[in-house]
């Protein structure tokens, strides 16, 4: 399904590629629609691995887990030559609106998928790490929608660009440290001040420049 879609993958294009005969496949499941299904749950699981393994690190603060996590899905990316997104995203767009059942299931899955970034990012709030003038629940949205966006562009991209960009932009904007943007504009704002007073005082007295001029020994 990473290859073909939901839609270009047959019952028999995926009973060949498993190396089983046909009947085993309707054995087990009543239709490709239930085999898809459970091939989404068992593909939300691997995440919620990759998830535990970024977002309970207790050696990182919590805004350093949600990083963590973006980079090591990058990394999974790069393994596959940014061929091969999301498999949850890219269902979504394919069969949300050809199956109820599938569709159902993935709004399921981004409402847990959500509220595990959630968690990390009240965390963060609570640390001081994040700003709450959001809710954590619509940040973990944001965050979820605009990274799933990423990979999209990424796949037809061929590279990681559009990842880069969104880490780089989403950790200096929403997800930036409460305080650090005003810091760095008023010691921005304060060197511009103090060179703005040297050229006024250059303007008004242009005389002293000429006689600190003369008066140094050759």
């Amino acid at each position: 399904m990473f290859r073909s879609g939901y839609q270009g993958a047959s019952v028999r294009d995926i009973c060949a590629a498993a190396g089983a005969p046909q009947g085993s496949f309707t054995n087990h499941f009543r239709s490709k629609e239930a085999f898809t299904e459970e091939v989404l749950d068992q593909y939300f699981d691997y995440l919620k691995g990759l998830m535990s393994q970024a977002l309970t690190d207790e050696t990182r603060t919590p805004r350093q887990r949600l990083k963590r996590y973006l980079d090591i899905i990058t990394d999974k990316l790069e393994c596959d030559r940014w061929r091969i997104g999301c498999l949850i995203g890219d269902l979504s767009l394919e069969a949300s609106s050809q199956s109820k059942r599938l569709r159902q299931r993935l709004d399921a899955i981004f409402q847990e998928w959500r509220s595990l970034f959630a968690s990390c990012i009240a965390a963060a709030q609570s640390a001081g790490e994040v700003d709450s003038k959001f809710d954590a629940t619509e940040l973990a949205e944001f965050l979820l929608a605009s990274w799933e966006g990423a990979i999209l562009r990424m796949k037809v991209e061929q590279g990681p660009a559009a990842l880069e960009r969104f880490k780089t932009i989403v950790f200096e904007t929403v997800f930036k440290v409460p305080g650090s943007f005003e810091l760095g504009t008023r010691h921005r704002a304060a060197g511009i001040a103090r060179r703005r007073s040297k050229q006024s005082a250059r303007a008004r007295f242009p005389g002293n420049q000429q006689r600190q001029a003369i008066g140094k020994k050759p």
